[in-house]
């Protein structure tokens, strides 16, 4: 089993500690430092290699949200913090996982193991990558782990909070923006025509002037994709 290197990052010297505690008795996790403030982590970051980061939200100088939002490159996060109502935006930067502090030794396990199944998938798809073989991702969709294979996917649509994956007579749901399902898919094979959706160029069947069909579904063009949906066919 990998280990995932973790930092933590919390204003409070006992909240280190007591996070210092529980990663201690997580055999995959392996603590790589103990940052009192945003700063002293972003730096470290530049030069070390993460995987996962436990972090506070309301410390002097910079929050946790403002910390994630200047990450170029994020590692999976953890938050923890003493109140509830900074979850709805958290979850909007895609965090693993909110815990409400006091963290017991429970919940801790619930996010690490999360974090672990997020790290499993983000690994599975660098060895594709590297391999030339990335023919599938892997999504969460009803608390499970789905494989789905880049070939059998028709379109995406976006529903508020969610994407729904369609695939021949299939489609997955799943908590996720349609800009993170951009960044998963291969741009030579998929499309975004349409701030609501994502086509797979291979299955366009017919393009009228502000749709496409793939077999019995008509997509629609958002105006500012256009010329660029036609360039990437090669019609202009």
């Amino acid at each position: 089993m990998a280990a995932m290197n973790c930092i933590v990052v919390d204003d409070s010297l006992v909240a280190r500690k007591a996070l210092t505690i529980l990663i201690g008795q997580v055999n995959f996790l392996t603590l790589k430092k103990e940052c009192s403030n945003p700063v002293e982590a972003f730096n470290y970051l530049q030069t070390e290699p993460i995987d996962l980061i436990f972090l506070d939200i309301e410390m002097p100088e910079m929050t946790g949200l403002e910390f994630i939002k200047n990450l170029k490159h994020r590692p999976i996060i953890i938050l923890v913090s003493s109140k509830k109502e900074y979850a709805v935006e958290a979850f909007e930067l895609n965090v693993a996982d909110y815990i409400v502090k006091p963290v017991t030794l429970s919940r801790f396990m619930v996010a690490v193991e999360r974090a672990k199944e997020i790290n499993d998938i983000r690994d599975k798809k660098i060895g594709a990558q590297e391999g030339g073989d990335s023919d599938h991702i892997f999504v969460r969709s009803n608390s499970a782990l789905t494989k789905i294979k880049l070939q059998d996917i028709l379109y995406v649509q976006a529903l508020g909070d969610y994407v729904k994956i369609f695939s021949g007579t299939k489609h997955n749901l799943v908590h996720s923006t349609l800009k993170s399902m951009e960044e998963k898919l291969d741009p030579s094979r998929f499309f975004r025509l349409h701030r609501s959706y994502i086509v797979a160029i291979d299955h366009i069947e017919k393009i009228e002037e502000n749709e496409v069909r793939i077999g019995q579904h008509s997509i629609p063009i958002g105006e500012q994709y256009k010329k660029e949906l036609l360039k990437k066919l090669n019609l202009l």
